[in-house]
């Protein structure tokens, strides 16, 4: 390991982040200076993850979602390989413990969101839409809040927003953030059928767009990493 990678992201990565979803047309993303790879993800996508230079059709987005991060889903950033992001566990609304482990076999797209977060009010209508229209044995949309002290107002605020067909889940322990290495919010990562990591997206973005649904749709239809 680098001596780079042993310190906490710089605010030059956390800048560009913010910009990856400027360029989606949203003006506002909460960061955090939490230690995150989010500035590396982009820079591994170009470079490779062992670090060697990518394959020029590594670089252009080869694999099933190549050419898919483009209007609404600008921002999103594919990873060449999946990655396995090891024990991941929150709680659902009667206060079970979850893990990602039990959506094995599920495409999901997982939603890192807090209530004192402007830009997470108007897209937990459009994840909420996209829920309603492609969730079911194959895909769903999984967004954890990170308040602290208790679920009572998370909850709330899906009401607010009219999220009817998103499950309330909250983090509890207050390391999901870190434990996922987002550096801003809020933060949603793709996940394919075996639980691995596949793509990222740091700011808000409209994902009930029809950018958004072939993105969803090419993972679904795409076979699960070993």
């Amino acid at each position: 390991m680098s001596a780079t990678d042993k310190h906490d992201a710089s605010p030059a990565t956390i800048l560009i982040a913010a910009l990856l979803a400027a360029i989606a047309g949203f003006g506002t993303v909460y960061l955090s200076f939490a230690p995150s790879d989010n500035g590396r993800l982009a820079s591994s996508i170009k470079q490779g993850e062992g670090g060697a230079a990518a394959p020029a059709e590594e670089k252009a987005g080869h694999g099933p979602l190549a050419g898919l991060n483009k209007g609404a889903m600008a921002a999103f950033l594919a990873r060449p390989k999946p990655l396995d992001l090891g024990e991941v566990s929150f709680v659902d609304g009667e206060g079970e413990t979850k893990s990602l482990s039990d959506w094995r076999g599920k495409v999901v797209l997982l939603n890192i969101w807090a209530t004192w977060c402007v830009p997470c009010r108007e897209e937990m209508a459009t994840l909420d839409k996209l829920e309603a229209a492609l969730g079911g044995k194959d895909f769903q949309v999984v967004a954890v809040n990170i308040d602290r002290g208790g679920g009572d107002k998370p909850k709330s605020f899906l009401a607010e927003t009219g999220a009817t067909h998103l499950s309330l889940y909250t983090d509890p322990s207050g390391k999901l953030f870190s434990t996922l290495k987002a550096v801003g919010m809020p933060t949603t990562l793709l996940l394919d059928r075996a639980g691995h990591e596949i793509g990222r997206l740091v700011g808000p973005a409209n994902w009930d767009s029809p950018e958004a649904l072939a993105l969803i749709k090419a993972a679904i239809a795409a076979p699960a990493s070993a």
